[in-house]
């Protein structure tokens, strides 16, 4: 793939029918994609009942009046007792975080998460997942193929918003799609 064929900074949309029930009805922020490998963040996968100030106070980061009220997501499948934070670049964690885009940082930092309960460093817009989609070179690029997702421009809705049993579908209409227009059966022309 050319570099530009890349999907950092990109959302993968689980179509019908993906084999895998982790990613059904899943919308995946792409932070890395190279050659060799390709990491992301699900944005639509809420912890049952777990907030970022519960697993705040768990860490034992100091509690703020303003602090965050956001669910926990569940990024993905590997790694799911770490933690990565999505945040909009206006935070930096000098030498921890990571840039996706121009807008767009990644943080897995306790730095990150002690700004988040400050309402003079946090960033203005975060997410808190655990765990992470992950696949090796070339394996997303075989997915792509076998039409096992779409790809949509991200924006603060999707990624940062808290309506997640519709982000899905959200993500599908920002393609001028609708879901009845989806079927799970993958064919070649």
């Amino acid at each position: 793939m050319a570099e530009s064929e890349f999907l950092t900074g990109r959302l993968l949309v689980a179509m019908p029918g993906i084999d895998d029930p982790r990613f059904e009805r899943a919308v995946v922020f792409v932070c890395s994609h190279d050659e060799d490998a390709a990491m992301g963040l699900a944005v639509n996968r809420p912890v049952d009942g777990l907030m970022v100030s519960d697993l705040l106070e768990k860490l034992g980061v100091p509690k703020a009046e303003d602090g965050p009220a956001d669910l926990v997501l569940m990024g993905g499948p590997v790694q799911r007792e770490r933690g990565f934070v999505l945040h909009t670049a206006d935070y930096e964690a000098e030498g921890a975080s990571v840039a996706i885009t121009d807008d767009l940082s990644l943080t897995a930092t306790r730095a990150v998460l002690e700004a988040m309960t400050d309402y003079r460093t946090k960033p203005r817009r975060s997410m808190m997942a655990l765990g992470y989609a992950g696949w090796d070179g070339g394996q997303l690029e075989q997915e792509l193929r076998e039409n096992v997702w779409l790809i949509c421009d991200p924006d603060e809705q999707l990624l940062f918003g808290s309506d997640h049993e519709h982000k899905w579908s959200q993500a599908l209409a920002k393609l001028g799609i609708s879901a009845d227009q989806l079927s799970g059966q993958a064919g070649r022309a």
